[in-house]
């Protein structure tokens, strides 16, 4: 048998109700059956909206009690408030003006039930069952994916160390082998030696990807030039943009901070960088570019390339996702870079999306909020 005390914070400009409410629920142990679970309750209270919101920004509750009419701040603005913050919390909404009017508003701003004026003990039992039970097996399953996530990134890291060796072994055996020969052998070794760095990229690729979302990767948000990270990965896929006559531009500024993490912005111009290179035409372009707009870092990368197809273009992020066509036959990949590109976005605060033409080229535009980077995970 397991218990657990959730926190209810009630919103209300009467203070006669709370004292109500908490006299029900001071005592009261709510039994879940079907998983053998034992739910307690803790309450506070706020007069206002302005109040909630500051006490729930201090202190995240398990699930609130919120007023349709408070003064100042409307009980739908502050459910409005809290829907923009995401905010991973289940709101009842408590009013005497029941209607479907307000039923459906409160709805589309994220309410898990409402609570009509005068209630019952029997009623606010069974509402805070309800919530219980949705917020209990919310947690398990969290519970459970967290493991999952830990156990994947632990096998991999297994996997990745036992993997190096024989990995080193044959690469250099390969090379002894290499030298001296010529035509058709020459043409076998140096492909092998080809594959041997793609599954090498794949390896560290799926690490980036676990320890990403297992938290195992540390974050240390601090103030840099976005500049020197860009420029040095264009340095890194200079000897394919030599190959292929493709021109990198680059923004004209030199400096340009931002708040981020060094790993994870390199992560995101490494990918987006030399994916332009390699999904690119002969002679084609790739234009960089780096921008504030609010709170907003946006880096974009364009280019002239094959582009993708609608279809494509809506699949693209996914884990293990190869565009398979004949234009991209021949170019290397793990299917794995995109999806950490939208991993890490999302770890900021932002997101990542593509516009494409088919036969004319592609643009990744990738957000990052500065005021989360500054919180500092």
């Amino acid at each position: 048998m397991t218990r657990e005390t959730l926190r209810l914070l009630m919103i209300d400009d009467e203070p006669i109700l709370y004292h109500g409410v908490k006299r029900v629920l001071e005592a009261h142990v709510v039994y879940l059956e079907d998983i053998d679970f034992h739910v307690s309750f803790e309450m506070s209270w706020k007069g206002s909206g302005e109040e909630g919101l500051a006490c729930i920004a201090e202190a995240t509750p398990d699930f609130v009690f919120l007023d349709y009419k408070l003064p100042g701040m409307s009980g739908l603005d502050v459910l409005n408030r809290l829907r923009l913050s995401n905010k991973d919390l289940l709101i009842v909404m408590v009013t005497a003006f029941a209607s479907l009017d307000t039923a459906v508003k409160a709805t589309k701003l994220g309410a898990f039930d409402f609570l009509s004026k005068p209630f019952t003990p029997d009623e606010i039992r069974y509402v805070v069952k309800k919530i219980a039970h949705q917020i209990i097996l919310s947690k398990r399953a969290r519970l459970a994916e967290e493991e999952k996530r830990q156990i994947r990134f632990q096998f991999l890291s297994v996997l990745a160390h036992e993997l190096k060796a024989p990995l080193n072994a044959i690469e250099g055996y390969l090379d002894i082998l290499k030298d001296g020969e010529e035509g058709q052998k020459r043409m076998m070794i140096d492909r092998s030696l080809l594959r041997l760095d793609g599954m090498r990229k794949l390896i560290f690729d799926l690490l980036d990807l676990t320890r990403i979302e297992s938290g195992q990767k540390k974050r240390e948000v601090v103030r840099l030039n976005a500049m020197d990270i860009i420029q040095r990965t264009t340095e890194t896929v200079a000897p394919l943009c030599q190959e292929k006559g493709v021109k990198i531009t680059l923004p004209e500024h030199n400096v340009f901070e931002i708040m981020a993490d060094a790993g994870e912005f390199e992560i995101i111009c490494n990918n987006l960088i030399s994916n332009a290179v390699k999904y690119n035409n002969d002679n084609g372009n790739v234009y960089v570019n780096v921008v504030r707009l609010g709170n907003e870092i946006v880096f974009s990368v364009k280019d002239t390339g094959i582009g993708l197809t609608l279809e494509e273009s809506g699949k693209l992020f996914g884990e293990f996702v190869r565009i398979r066509n004949e234009k991209t036959m021949n170019v290397m990949g793990s299917g794995l870079g995109l999806s950490t590109v939208r991993k890490l976005a999302r770890l900021n605060g932002g997101d990542v999306q593509v516009k494409s033409v088919f036969g004319e080229g592609s643009e990744f535009i990738v957000t990052l909020k500065e005021s989360v980077q500054l919180g500092e995970n």
